[in-house]
């Protein structure tokens, strides 16, 4: 296995083609989109200076690095040498069931099918497909060339020896593989989301501030970022997503979202990405500012 598709130029398809590439494959990284592509390039560029910098590589391993990936916004063409596609396109089910009918049509039968989802059944997405027995998840963590987890992820038909090949290849990635059945929200959000929630929650009630819920997580639990913070890292419109799915999946209301972040993310206010979320983000600042909507 030396050919990888990557589809998606987002956050995380660009560090996951940035992984794989700087592991020694050869990468298709396609995109409908030609700007975001060129985007994908450059923040590995960025990135692989960062590490060149940190001294964890050397110039000569960014510059082949590079040259491993090439971009392409034609589906067709960009997977049909793959030997396995590792979709990471937006967290919308049928954007993705579109993509995995198309990716069946177009990859060779013998190519793996994985998604980066975080959350969508495996098995529905697999379904989609006339060959749902090489469908798997591979949910890596973001970003993605500094977090060691991947939650590789079963559909009901996935077959054994494609779990054994994801797993190996991951190790090969120098990732820890942590092998989990398909089910709501997996293992990582399935604990996860209900306890960022339950942080929006208290902060909802007035039990305590932003500051504050993120601090005694941080300093009393030895979390690296509180959950409010991680939340608005990760996208509020994504938590949101995530505990719909969990909510619908499970029946039970415990999964069901705070009004809080129902209002925050109808209202735009989805994080980092936007501009302010639990926190205000300022471009070029690392500074970590408490939104003056949660001021106390």
């Amino acid at each position: 296995m030396q050919k990888v598709a990557v589809i998606g130029a987002g956050t995380m398809g660009n560090g996951i083609a940035h992984v794989f590439a700087q592991n020694g494959f050869s990468v298709n990284l396609v995109d409908v989109s030609e700007a975001a592509l060129q985007k994908a390039q450059q923040t590995i560029a960025k990135n692989l200076d960062r590490q060149v910098t940190k001294g964890s590589i050397t110039e000569d391993v960014k510059t082949q690095t590079l040259a491993n990936i090439s971009l392409h916004t034609d589906l067709p063409s960009g997977v049909s040498d793959a030997d396995l596609v590792v979709e990471a396109a937006t967290e919308n089910i049928n954007l993705k069931l579109k993509i995995f009918q198309d990716l069946d049509q177009h990859a060779k039968p013998g190519t793996i099918l994985a998604t980066n989802t975080s959350s969508i059944s495996i098995t529905k997405i697999a379904a989609a497909t006339k060959r749902p027995g090489k469908v798997i998840g591979m949910h890596f963590m973001n970003p993605v060339p500094v977090m060691k987890l991947v939650e590789i992820i079963n559909g009901y038909a996935t077959e054994k020896e494609v779990t054994t090949t994801i797993v190996a290849l991951s190790e090969k990635l120098g990732k820890v593989p942590c092998v989990v059945n398909d089910y709501p929200g997996f293992i990582a959000n399935r604990i996860l989301m209900p306890m960022i929630n339950e942080a929006i929650y208290s902060l909802f009630e007035g039990v305590a501030g932003v500051a504050e819920i993120d601090t005694v997580m941080k300093l009393g639990m030895a979390h690296p970022m509180g959950p409010l913070q991680l939340a608005d890292f990760i996208g509020l419109d994504v938590c949101l997503s995530i505990l719909n799915v969990l909510h619908d999946g499970f029946g039970n209301p415990k999964y069901a979202p705070c009004p809080l972040l129902v209002n925050m993310v109808t209202a735009g206010y989805l994080g980092a990405k936007s501009g302010e979320g639990f926190y205000k983000y300022t471009a070029g600042s690392k500074d970590l500012v408490v939104s003056d909507r949660f001021s106390r």
